[in-house]
């Protein structure tokens, strides 16, 4: 089958939520394919998932009136690897979730890394957020939250600007296909983070103890962007 490329889309991040962990350097180092290494804050890997609700997607250069709506999880761990002698830093994307069957069929053609087709359940209201999946395979997620001010203080990182600007770099992300690692780069007009406060959150993945051993994944920290206008950007692959 002949694969149809789309080098950029464009839309609307309507809402999303970075669910962060802090994770043992030796189990990431395992886990991680060549060439990805992870990268570090303090001495701990990063890794997470994000859940992300996109509108209006469509080529570049088309109207908005064509695009399309979907909720979408990515499973993430931020790492470095060597390019051309030169030291890049991204993320790699071991999985990704969505509720759109053409995102499912198309994924490894018109869009980057292979796509899983799950079943979300979605209730927000008042700055309360309560997000879940299931996939086909059992992989699952359920998040409650809530928007806050206040910074966790067990957190690797200092702040909250510190937060932000680490996965701000972190935009250049590398999914597995059959033989390679599909590139895509988040371009975002108006990067703007702020907080959520965690009161329950569940992952498959990452409570999964054949890969994490028990005590090497601990929860730090969630973010929430709104209304965020984007560029996705298709790169070279990567062979693995």
């Amino acid at each position: 089958m002949t694969q149809i490329k789309i080098s950029k889309i464009k839309g609307i991040i309507d809402r999303r939520i970075l669910i962060n962990y802090q994770i043992d350097k030796a189990v990431l180092e395992n886990y991680l394919p060549k060439p990805f290494k992870p990268k570090l804050v303090n001495g701990k890997g990063i890794a997470g998932i994000c859940l992300i609700r996109l509108k209006d997607i469509r080529p570049k250069g088309l109207p908005k009136q064509i695009g399309i709506s979907s909720e979408n999880g990515a499973h993430r761990i931020a790492v470095v690897w060597t390019e051309n002698g030169k030291q890049k830093e991204g993320v790699y994307i071991p999985r990704r979730d969505t509720s759109s069957k053409l995102n499912a069929l198309a994924g490894g053609t018109i869009f980057p890394g292979i796509h899983h087709l799950a079943n979300f359940t979605i209730n927000e209201k008042d700055g309360q957020y309560k997000v879940a999946f299931i996939s086909h395979d059992g992989t699952a997620l359920s998040i409650t939250a809530k928007e806050t001010n206040t910074w966790n203080t067990e957190s690797v990182f200092e702040n909250l600007d510190c937060a932000s600007k680490f996965f701000e770099n972190g935009a250049v992300g590398y999914s597995p296909d059959k033989n390679n690692f599909d590139g895509l780069e988040l371009k975002v007009y108006n990067w703007k983070v702020s907080l959520l406060e965690v009161e329950h959150v569940r992952s498959s993945f990452f409570e999964n103890e054949s890969i994490f051993p028990k005590g090497s994944v601990k929860f730090d920290n969630a973010l929430l962007m709104k209304d965020i206008e984007h560029e996705w950007i298709e790169l070279s692959k990567i062979k693995n």
